[in-house]
């Protein structure tokens, strides 16, 4: 058996809830370009973004958009202690 130690960093997921619906999913920055969101049934349930796309359904823009608040703001860290976006060109998931 191997272990996992993909998390051993020290930097959990942390819950974080759609700023649009409210969804509340398990978030973890890994670096800038490198996001884990960890979906329930309660947030599949929730998201408005899913619900119109169906089984087309490829990512959630305004959980996108509050990730991105998130880790401007601090809630969620980077794993990599890259810090902030860094300003334009730069874009966090």
């Amino acid at each position: 058996m191997r272990v996992d130690n993909r998390l051993t960093d020290g930097v959990p997921m942390r819950p974080l809830a759609c700023d649009r619906c409210a969804a509340q999913v398990l978030v973890r920055k890994s670096s800038r370009q490198q996001t884990s969101v960890q979906w329930n049934s309660g947030a599949t349930a929730l998201c408005a973004e899913r619900e119109v796309a169906g089984p087309a359904f490829e990512g959630c823009g305004s959980l996108r958009d509050t990730i991105r608040e998130a880790t401007s703001r601090g809630t969620i860290e980077l794993a990599d202690g890259g810090g902030e976006t860094g300003g334009p060109g730069r874009q966090l998931m």
